[in-house]
């Protein structure tokens, strides 16, 4: 990706988020935070990685010199689809997205669809004013066309590559916000993501003024590009470290040079995520001795739905806590939807977590825009340890019931063992649980 550049001064963007109690809670607002459709066999995946991006995908013997030279990234983007993507991508497969991930990369999955009309370039597709809406959820539904074709499951963060553009220009920046937003809701109806890239000086500075509107839906990830060697992110001078802020940030802070490891020279831009990427399933095997049930939910004590024959492989798409068989409390959610206990899976440990798997996590943004406690338990009675932002992202692993807020008295733990009342996050419902959301045990 190439830019105009300007160089700016670093501003020291501190924010103090006050933790509020919400005993009286205020109404939840219908956008920005526009809710999630995730089907059963979904999850998101989030990484704390430095990662690289490159106009074609590289080739597995190229991420293979590379990894074995111990290069310093762990993950790297691919350019799946967009009228504008300006490379041919000999690499890009399914196969070659379940290869890669095997080996352990991260994907950033990049679209790069229609440009404002007044973006820095010569990109020759170009939404305007009047069709910003329109194009936006044609983008949107295209890009989940292309991803699940590769393999890229529901709970997959993808994201539009919104290119440098002239905010003077009387209307852009309004028409960049209406697609951006169109985007989104685009992605959550297919239960994805949805990421933009953006300039500090562009898309990032229109998309956080923003961030609290009440009629434009919010992305849930930003990656922005600022190229000052400096691989952070907080403290931005355009978005300030209280707006997507939970697992939300990407940063592109190089730009195009060469880097050789393993003898393998590629053209990229250095980056760092810390934020979700691409959900992929993982094929195990059986280690049962017959027919290894699976059920509905993360315990015994759910309904079989299936089974799997004993020795045979099974497609993982991420990891729940549930009922202790064994050694472990660990199982597996599986491409179908369902649930078998990691006692009788090949996953590397048989007592915990096995990443890269990631832990089962349907996110819904905060639907307030102030900071909303975490506790301990499912309840206003448990202590507090910690909040989410408001607009933040709630990566929610299972729910309980607990005590009453507002509408319902469904609580939320997250993927870090916190709880949330689920008041606050935009999910499937805003009274009961929602599914495919496993209860806790």
């Amino acid at each position: 990706m190439s830019f105009a550049r300007r160089t700016l001064a670093v501003l020291a963007a501190g924010f103090t988020a006050a933790s509020l109690g919400l005993a009286n809670p205020v109404a939840a607002q219908a956008d920005p935070a526009t809710p999630g459709t995730y089907p059963a066999a979904s999850s998101a995946t989030r990484v704390l990685a430095g990662f690289f991006d490159t106009c074609t995908a590289p080739s597995l013997a190229a991420l293979a010199s590379w990894k074995g030279a111990k290069a310093p990234f762990q993950g790297v983007n691919v350019y799946f689809g967009g009228r504008n993507r300006g490379c041919q991508q000999p690499n890009l497969t399914a196969s070659w997205v379940g290869s890669a991930t095997a080996a352990g990369w991260a994907l950033v999955p990049t679209y790069f669809g229609d440009q404002p009309f007044c973006v820095y370039g010569t990109k020759p597709y170009r939404f305007t004013a009047s069709n910003a809406a329109a194009q936006g959820r044609s983008d949107g539904t295209d890009a989940v066309s292309k991803a699940r074709a590769l393999g890229l499951l529901p709970g997959s963060a993808l994201y539009a590559d919104v290119e440098h553009y002239n905010r003077a220009t009387a209307g852009c920046t309004a028409a960049v916000r209406t697609y951006v937003s169109e985007w989104t809701r685009t992605l959550h109806r297919s239960g994805y993501l949805a990421g933009i890239y953006a300039h500090q000086d562009s898309g990032v500075r229109d998309l956080a003024a923003s961030y609290t509107s009440t009629t434009l839906a919010r992305p849930d990830a930003i990656w922005m590009a600022r190229w000052d060697n400096w691989a952070s992110t907080y403290n931005w001078p355009t978005a300030g470290n209280a707006l997507w802020s939970e697992w939300q940030r990407a940063k592109q802070y190089r730009g195009d040079h060469n880097e050789t490891w393993g003898g393998v020279t590629l053209n990229i831009d250095s980056d760092l995520i810390r934020g979700p990427v691409a959900t992929v399933a993982r094929t195990y095997r059986s280690t049962a001795s017959g027919a290894l049930n699976v059920r509905s939910g993360p315990s015994s004590g759910y309904p079989i739905v299936g089974s799997v024959a004993g020795g045979a492989a099974i497609s993982v798409v991420c990891q729940a806590r549930g009922q202790t068989v064994g050694s472990t409390a660990v199982w597996d959610r599986l491409t179908n939807g369902g649930f078998v206990s990691d006692r009788y899976v090949s996953t590397p440990s048989s007592t915990t977590w096995s990443p890269p798997l990631p832990i089962c996590s349907y996110p819904g943004q905060l639907t307030i825009t102030t900071p909303v406690n975490t506790r301990s338990g499912p309840g206003t009675g448990y202590a507090v340890n910690g909040s989410v932002n408001g607009g933040g992202l709630a990566y929610v692993a299972c729910q309980k019931s607990g005590t009453r807020v507002g509408t319902t008295s469904v609580w939320n733990q997250l993927v870090d063992g916190r709880w949330l009342s689920d008041y606050y996050v935009s999910n499937a419902s805003n009274t009961t649980y929602s599914s495919p959301v496993p209860r806790c045990p």
